[in-house]
């Protein structure tokens, strides 16, 4: 694991360990936002993991219906041929 995947999701570990257990269980989605978070930053990386978390945090709110909303898959890069059809 990269040192900057492991400062992003920091913040994530102190919010689980300390604030969440303060708070009754909302979350209207499965996996957690938490949860999704940490998966979404190692499987994507900081920078778009990051995004996903942050547009996942936005749905969370009363008028979305919630539900399971796993992280993406990472694509996989197809090789671009040249006209002759070599890679």
């Amino acid at each position: 694991m990269s040192v900057v995947r492991k400062v992003f999701q920091a913040p994530i570990h102190v919010y689980r360990k300390f604030i969440s257990p303060l708070k009754p269980p909302t979350c209207r989605f499965y996996p957690t936002c938490s949860a999704y978070a940490l998966e979404a930053i190692e499987v994507h990386g900081a920078l778009k993991g990051s995004w996903l978390a942050a547009k996942r945090i936005v749905k969370c709110h009363p008028f979305h219906p919630g539900g399971i909303d796993m992280v993406p898959p990472k694509k996989v890069r197809s090789e671009v041929k040249d006209k002759t059809g070599r890679v």
